[in-house]
C-alpha cells in the first residue's frame, strides 16, 4: 500500500515522523517503506493555494493508494471537545466569492461563477464520497479559509451564512477539491486545537491538539510495518 501523508506544517506531525523514522526504512527525507508498504509524507506548507500546488505535483509525479491530510483545526461550537479528533465528511471554501457595497458576502457558487453542482462540487459542497467507512470517528463539516476568524463580529458573519460548518481550516477544502478530482481514496483527520472566538492563543491548547492526533496516527500506522 501507498500512502500519502499531507500536512501544513511538520510541527504538526512530528511525533508521526519519529515513530516513521524508527520503524520503518526511510531511503530519502519523507519517504518511508516497509516491507511491502510505503508512507510519503508531503508537507505542503500553510494555506489552499501551497496545498493545491504541492498536491498537483506529487499527484503528476507518483500515484498513491491513499491521501491522508493531517493537522490541527478550530471549532466553532463547544460540541467538539478541545483535542478531540475528528474526521471531516465535507469541505466548503469559506471566503471565495465577492463582497457586496451593502456589507454582504455572496459565494462564487450564488454568484454562478462555480455553478454549485459542478463536479467536483455537490450543492456547493466537497464531499467525500464513502465517509461512513470512518465511522471510529466523529463527523465534522470543514469550512476552510484564508484568513483565520477572530473578531466577534467576523464568527457571527461565518456562523449565519454556514451554519453547518464545525471546524475551520485553511488547506481543507483544497485537499479535498485535488482528491476529488484526482478520484484517489482520501480522508481528512483533524484534531481541535482551540475555539473559534476573539481571537487569543491563550485558550488554545496546540500541544494536547497534536499529541492527541499523532497517537491516532501512530496507531493507524502500526498495521504497515509488514
Amino acid at each position: 500500500m501507498k500512502v500519502l501523508i499531507v500536512a501544513a506544517t511538520r510541527m504538526e506531525i512530528e511525533p508521526l515522523w519519529n515513530y516513521l523514522d524508527v520503524h520503518f526504512q526511510q531511503k530519502e527525507v519523507g519517504h518511508f517503506f516497509s516491507v511491502s508498504n510505503q508512507v510519503k509524507v508531503l508537507i505542503t506548507g500553510v494555506g489552499q493555494a501551497q496545498t493545491a500546488y504541492a498536491l498537483g505535483v506529487a499527484g503528476a509525479k507518483e500515484e498513491h493508494d491513499l491521501w491522508l491530510n493531517v493537522g490541527i483545526a478550530g471549532a466553532y461550537h463547544h460540541g467538539l471537545e478541545l483535542g478531540e479528533v475528528v474526521s471531516v465528511q465535507s469541505q466548503t471554501f469559506g471566503d471565495l466569492g465577492v463582497e457586496e457595497a451593502d456589507g454582504r458576502f455572496l459565494d462564487a457558487h450564488e454568484i454562478n461563477l462555480i455553478p454549485k453542482d459542478d463536479f467536483p462540487f455537490s450543492e456547493g459542497k466537497l464531499v467525500h464520497p464513502s465517509f461512513q467507512s470512518f465511522s471510529a470517528y466523529q463527523a465534522v463539516h470543514g469550512l476552510t479559509v484564508n484568513r483565520v476568524t477572530g473578531t466577534t463580529q467576523s464568527i457571527q458573519a461565518i456562523r449565519a451564512k454556514y451554519p453547518q460548518a464545525d471546524i475551520e481550516t485553511m488547506e481543507g477544502a483544497a485537499f479535498f477539491y485535488a482528491a476529488l478530482l484526482q478520484r484517489v481514496a482520501f480522508m481528512e483527520l483533524r484534531s481541535i486545537s482551540n475555539y473559534v472566538e476573539p481571537r487569543n492563543k491563550n485558550n488554545w491548547v496546540m500541544g494536547l491538539a497534536i499529541r492527541h492526533l499523532n497517537e491516532q496516527l501512530i496507531q493507524l500506522f502500526q498495521p504497515l510495518l509488514n
